[in-house]
């Protein structure tokens, strides 16, 4: 197994050893740096799990962030991290341990003063992401029990943003921007439509899972495939919800700044006539 040698000991859980591929690495582990000191040999898989922070950006935030950061929620996020792999079954991308670490810890004082945030996309984060939010709901649940402290619902919505762009090496940037393009196309449906969309609602689910599916496809260059008979019918049987779904397209068009694939019409427009049947 691979052999470092140790620059710095941080802490008991924390070390920077020098790699031959990416020269400076911070290594975060159980008890890795516990009765160790500069030039000392470690193994990378010296604790039970061994995270290695490679990347030159997220290392140097790390080492900024740590004396910023209680040693116990630091010692606390360690083991966090450990579980949210275990449970999602994925490798994390290393990003998370500055991300998810500087955010639970201004949350933590956040809840101290009873300065709570709202979440306006919770409805939708357990929706798209069910299995990053339940594990998130085990996260803050940790959380409490290990600071003794209240969080608000939301911040299981921005924990489960956390755990998704970790597995899915999609940056929170996209995540935000992906949910800020729903809520816009929700709201232009609401408008065109007159009406008023229930959150709780099957289709309302159905909607946002295809709109969710849809922006993917877009960002992978996929296609639906065409079926010209299903558009002449659904384009003469639905023309109000059809040229909505035009709509629709020309809006994600433009904040993608990618072209939409011409079929996402028809799936959108079959999506449109149940929300009008239900209304």
């Amino acid at each position: 197994m691979e052999q470092l040698m140790i620059d710095k000991v941080l802490n008991n859980n924390v070390v920077i050893a020098e790699h031959e591929t990416y020269k400076e690495v911070v290594l975060i582990g159980k008890g890795i740096g516990f009765n160790r000191k500069p030039g000392d040999r470690i193994s990378v898989d010296k604790a039970d799990k061994t995270f290695l922070l490679k990347d030159e950006k997220e290392k140097e935030q790390y080492v900024n962030l740590l004396p910023y950061i209680d040693k116990a929620l630091l010692d606390f996020m360690n083991d966090v991290m450990l579980f949210i792999e275990e449970r999602m079954g994925k490798q994390l991308n290393e990003h998370i341990h500055v991300a998810l670490t500087d955010h639970i810890a201004f949350a933590v004082n956040r809840a101290k003063k009873d300065m709570n945030f709202s979440n306006p996309f919770l409805f939708e984060i357990e929706a798209l992401y069910p299995k990053e939010y339940q594990v998130a709901v085990e996260v803050v649940e940790k959380l409490k029990r290990q600071t003794n402290v209240d969080f608000p619902e939301g911040e299981i919505g921005f924990v489960a943003l956390h755990i998704h762009s970790a597995v899915t090496d999609k940056s929170l940037r996209d995540i935000n921007q992906y949910h800020q393009l729903i809520t816009t196309m929700i709201e232009l449906i609401e408008d065109n439509l007159v009406i008023k969309l229930e959150k709780q609602d099957v289709n309302y689910f159905r909607l946002i899972q295809h709109l969710h599916r849809a922006i993917d496809r877009v960002h992978k260059g996929e296609a639906l495939g065409r079926e010209k008979k299903l558009a002449d019918m659904l384009k003469n049987e639905y023309p109000v919800c059809y040229n909505l779904a035009w709509k629709l397209v020309k809006v994600m068009q433009k904040q993608l700044h990618r072209s939409v694939d011409e079929s996402e019409v028809l799936y959108l427009t079959i999506h449109l006539q149940r929300l009008t049947n239900k209304s």
